[in-house]
């Protein structure tokens, strides 16, 4: 009975990625991240007797459900409440698949999404960003890979891990192929407000085939709130808050009430964390010019909190290796997102921290 019970724990479904991150994704100097640095809870402009333990909170708290149709120009009926964007895409998948259902998913792709559909038992197909157009999204690849049996198109804007914008015109015609075989386009938005110029409207607003997922977490430092979202349809939100009744029936009100002042200091918040991604960018615009910095392929982006080169010559998890345990650095192994000759950094953290690893990286490439 117990080898039993342990191939049946061996069987179950998790994220590799996410262990990783977990457990050993630290270092002294940490390029691994995927978001900016934490916002302080000092400067949040909240006292202890505006918070309480609990609240009157059912299918999603009216003040906070409401600062997110506000931020998102929706209506509070469109908004799904989640504990984070991960939670979101859990809740917005399980509601729209069911088991076998054809779920079509970019490549490269963050993990969480992959593994997610995966444990809904959908059948994952792929289609590719090609590293030759800059990993672009193009609906010819779409068109090649959807099926009548197709059910959800994922996709993720700015995509994960390249940070690649995918402009209104692509996603219209996306939406119009799903459309076509009455599918949905499911679209994670969780780094798309660090287009901090002339920021684009979520895809939500482009048609009833999009549901959107988005949250207070990667742009905005504010991860410990668990403060996500999904923009969907009246009838599937409702279901969609059904289902999370299985997995959080009640949200921790002290983190929706400061989910509600970080609403309402949103602008503030935002603009601290871009000061700070915008100095890491130029330090890293200006590592590529370098010497050292012409070992790697960069992924050219003007946006987002992440970067994804690729190393041009050698083993990329032996010299992941060496820059973690003879330099303290740590990046993202790109075979976490099935690109294992390329790496993920993370911008926004800390710009004395982030020019330093810059520096050890490029003391690695000597190895």
């Amino acid at each position: 009975m117990r080898e039993e019970i342990s191939a049946k724990l061996m069987r179950q479904k998790r994220s590799t990625y996410m262990q990783w991150a977990k457990l050993q994704s630290k270092a002294r100097f940490n390029l691994a991240t995927s978001g900016v640095a934490a916002y302080p809870l000092s400067e949040l402009p909240v006292t202890i007797d505006q918070l309480e333990i609990n609240g009157e909170s059912t299918y999603g708290y009216a003040p906070l459900q409401h600062a997110i149709a506000k931020k998102n120009n929706v209506d509070p009926d469109n908004v799904v409440a989640a504990a984070g964007t991960s939670m979101a895409n859990h809740l917005a998948m399980a509601t729209v698949i069911e088991p076998g259902d054809e779920v079509l998913i970019e490549q490269p792709a963050y993990e969480l999404l992959v593994s997610t559909a995966q444990y809904l038992r959908a059948k994952v197909t792929r289609f590719p960003r090609h590293e030759a157009s800059n990993f672009a999204l193009d609906p010819t690849e779409i068109r090649k890979a959807i099926t009548p049996k197709t059910t959800l198109i994922v996709i993720t804007n700015l995509h994960n891990p390249t940070s690649v914008l995918t402009p209104e015109s692509t996603l219209r015609e996306i939406g119009e192929l799903a459309r076509s075989i009455k599918a949905q386009v499911l679209v994670d938005e969780v780094y798309l407000d660090a287009v901090y110029e002339n920021t684009p409207s979520s895809a939500f607003h482009l048609g009833p085939e999009f549901i959107t997922t988005n949250s207070l977490t990667k742009v905005y430092g504010l991860s410990g709130l668990r403060c996500g979202w999904i923009l969907a349809q009246p009838d599937q939100a409702r279901a969609m808050y059904h289902l999370n009744d299985l997995f959080g029936a009640v949200p921790p009100h002290p983190a929706e009430l400061l989910s509600v002042i970080a609403f309402q200091n949103l602008k503030k918040i935002r603009e601290r964390a871009r000061a700070i991604v915008e100095a890491d960018r130029q330090l890293l615009t200006n590592f590529y010019t370098t010497p050292e910095g012409q070992s790697f392929v960069r992924v050219p982006t003007k946006f987002g909190t992440t970067s994804f080169p690729r190393l041009k010559k050698g083993n990329t998890d032996a010299f992941i290796t060496h820059l973690r345990e003879k330099h303290e650095t740590s990046v993202v192994p790109g075979s976490f997102f099935e690109m294992p000759s390329h790496f993920r950094m993370g911008l926004g953290v800390s710009t004395k921290m982030f020019a330093e690893g810059l520096q050890r990286l490029a003391q690695a490439t000597h190895a």
